[in-house]
């Protein structure tokens, strides 16, 4: 997937036709992937591009700085998700005072002349743009019927009674176990962040792990997961490593503030300090606790690891 910025101005010179899915698309849940597979599929229908045009940060941080709409995913996890959903390309539109200026057809228009080559635009039913979100699909049916550019506006997806939203998986990633969300993320929940060096405590006590900063805006349960990762640069295929993972803020040895990933390898590494992970968090082991100390939390670490080993035996 070809991560571009705004203005997109590589574009012009595209002479394939591209397709586009706009939207905030923080989660590449099953209700994004229905918007996101319309466009992949009319690219592969005429040898097109699949892109996807995208805002950074959310529209709220400018109209409610005080409460921002937190994200599922940060960018970096997003991308991944959406290159390994077969997306061509990546635009990223900075959203600012300027630019949420613009009236809907002014929107267009500058949409038009970065993507000349726009065949089809894919967009939830209920989307919005333009200077107080004056522009909804029939504009766009209206605006861009005239240059001959498809538009599909894609329903909302149900599961059970209730619509699949970035709301309602947000929700429950604070409240339910990982794995009670994964149906709607369709993929298990992923971190994707750069190994740092940490205090090399669990080493010494028998259980190295990589240490990655967690700066979701959301936060799943903090405690132990079983998890399985791999390395950037590995292809989306590559066989993951399998791990136990604790998310949290590590009460018995510290107070922390900010949540860390610590991940034990149940296999090599292969990693260290400066590579990027991708960790999927795969089951919610149990939640997070303070130990009376270092030995009774190395006895718990090793019924996780336990637990993780037999786990994964038992996957066909």
């Amino acid at each position: 997937m070809k991560i571009l910025p705004a203005p997109f101005a590589c574009l012009r010179k595209e002479s394939r036709p591209v397709h586009l899915a706009i939207g905030m698309f923080d989660g590449v849940h099953l209700g994004h992937r229905a918007v996101l597979r319309q466009a992949r599929e009319a690219a592969r229908s005429d040898g097109g591009l699949s892109g996807v045009l995208t805002f950074e940060p959310h529209p709220s941080h400018l109209f409610r700085p005080e409460s921002p709409t937190p994200m599922i995913y940060p960018p970096a996890a997003k991308q991944a998700r959406l290159r390994e959903f077969g997306m061509d390309l990546y635009l990223e539109q900075p959203f600012h005072a300027p630019f949420a200026a613009r009236s809907a057809t002014e929107f267009l228009e500058g949409l038009l002349a970065t993507v000349p080559t726009l065949t089809s635009v894919a967009v939830g039913s209920n989307f919005r743009f333009g200077k107080g979100r004056e522009g909804d699909a029939g504009f766009l049916h209206q605006f861009l019927g005239k240059q001959r550019v498809r538009v599909h506006a894609v329903d909302r997806v149900q599961a059970g009674a209730e619509a699949v939203s970035s709301t309602r998986i947000r929700r429950l990633l604070a409240t339910e176990p990982i794995e009670t969300v994964q149906p709607l993320l369709v993929d298990p929940y992923l971190v994707v962040a750069p190994v740092q060096t940490g205090k090399q405590l669990g080493r010494t006590i028998g259980f190295p792990t990589l240490n990655l900063p967690f700066t979701a805006e959301i936060r799943p349960l903090l405690g132990v997961y079983f998890a399985r990762y791999r390395l950037a640069p590995d292809p989306p295929d590559a066989a993951p490593r399998p791990a136990v993972a604790n998310l949290g803020l590590r009460p018995t040895v510290e107070e922390s503030t900010a949540p860390v990933l610590e991940v034990h390898s149940l296999d090599e590494p292969g990693a260290g300090p400066g590579d990027t992970l991708l960790v999927e968090l795969l089951q919610l082991r149990r939640r997070e606790q303070k130990f009376s100390g270092l030995e009774a939390l190395r006895a718990a670490i090793t019924e996780d690891t336990e637990a993780a080993r037999a786990h994964f035996r038992s996957l066909p």
